[in-house]
């Protein structure tokens, strides 16, 4: 059974919420042509460039490379706020706080990697 994303509640279900985004932005990402996805990004694509070659076994990256890893990590950083911002409204709070990123953390199976990065506090 699908569910149905256009007349659902999202503070009731964050889940749905997040399925709501992630198809929003594949949407934005199908309609994107290749210029976009060269010129249209938020993230720097010399810092995302930099970051990767900062691994000494990286040599050459191809010039469409950094983009897509851009989008990942745009991405990433929209999952983990959503995520967080639930935190957030179930302690009546309007401040996104670093107690709500580190909490979201530790709730998503996902995210274990960071828990170590990331502490509790």
């Amino acid at each position: 059974m699908e569910r149905d994303l256009a007349s659902a509640d999202f503070s009731a279900d964050p889940a749905l919420m997040l399925d709501r985004l992630f198809l929003s932005q594949r949407e934005e990402i199908e309609q994107m042509t290749a210029e976009d996805m060269r010129t249209h990004h938020q993230l720097p694509l010399a810092r995302v460039k930099k970051i990767m070659k900062s691994d000494e076994d990286v040599r050459m990256i191809s010039a469409e490379t950094p983009a897509l890893f851009a989008k990942a990590c745009e991405l990433f950083i929209i999952e983990i706020t959503h995520r967080a911002w639930v935190y957030t409204e179930e302690n009546h709070r309007r401040t996104l706080q670093r107690s709500d990123v580190a909490t979201a953390i530790a709730q998503t199976d996902i995210f274990d990697f960071l828990i170590d990065i990331v502490p509790k506090t």
